[in-house]
């Protein structure tokens, strides 16, 4: 499953500080003019410029803005349920307004029971004075492998809290992998077994490419990292080099109660 509106892909060419926003029901982009607020949320037009949560009655009409001034873009929280952004900065109604950093953010509106809806953002670089421009260069991607369609479903739910961009996250594990996927996937018939033995392919054939950035297989029978490390820096390596991206998390969002 590919994904080529993420954001987590880069944007196109903009003015620097353009701010780009996207949820799965579209996006937008808006220049880096004084006064100029993005307002986002589970209502319709001209309540917000970005639909967010359209089912969920746990995400507010109005949920949050994203203004510009200062030379910055400003997040602020306006609805009932938390914000969050990534290692864990959650932001309430009380909470100031956070500045946006250039590049990729992704942002995280909770609604019901454990959903979280996503806001990919994105705000292009002002760049640094003396280097050379290279405006009509092509962007040269980072590094991605190629995964099949039920492995990057079995690696989503493995991987889902690196994906939200928790603090120090951890896989999951087999079994609770197992248990998710009966939910989300009953009839494919996921077993702990299964899962592992998908798990053991992805990671020899990255080994075997010899380019993957970290070590996913023990040099050596009893030797090395644990399993649970070598699973780490597998789900680490994919989520960096944005071969899954958070909007691989809709993958596993039909098996979330609504």
């Amino acid at each position: 499953m590919n994904h080529p509106r993420s954001l987590a892909y880069g944007v196109t060419p903009s003015r620097p500080g353009t701010l780009h926003a996207r949820s799965v029901t579209g996006g937008l982009a808006a220049a880096p003019r004084p006064g100029a607020t993005i307002r986002f949320g589970r209502g319709g037009e001209p309540e917000v410029d970005l639909r967010v949560g359209e089912d969920d009655l746990r995400v507010s009409r109005r949920h949050g803005e994203l203004s510009y001034h200062d030379r910055q873009w400003w997040l602020r929280n306006t609805g009932q349920q938390l914000l969050r952004l990534p290692r864990g900065r959650m932001m309430h109604t009380s909470t100031e307004p956070y500045p946006l950093a250039t590049g990729y953010t992704p942002l995280f509106v909770r609604g019901s029971g454990p959903r979280e809806h996503l806001v990919e953002l994105y705000v292009t670089d002002h760049g640094d004075e003396g280097m050379v421009a290279r405006h009509s260069a092509v962007t040269v991607p980072p590094r991605r492998w190629p995964l099949e369609e039920d492995e990057r479903l079995v690696l989503v739910v493995l991987g889902q809290r690196y994906l939200l961009y928790e603090t120090e996250p951890r896989p999951l594990s087999y079994r609770e992998a197992a248990a998710e996927l009966a939910c989300v996937r009953p009839a494919e018939k996921w077993s702990r077994r299964r899962i592992e033995h998908k798990v053991e392919a992805v990671r020899h054939r990255l080994s075997k490419g010899g380019d993957f950035p970290h070590p996913v297989v023990r040099e050596r029978e009893g030797a090395g990292p644990s399993d649970h490390t070598l699973l780490h820096n597998l789900l680490r390596g994919l989520v960096d080099s944005t071969t899954l991206v958070p909007p691989d998390l809709e993958l596993i969002e039909d098996g979330f109660p609504g």
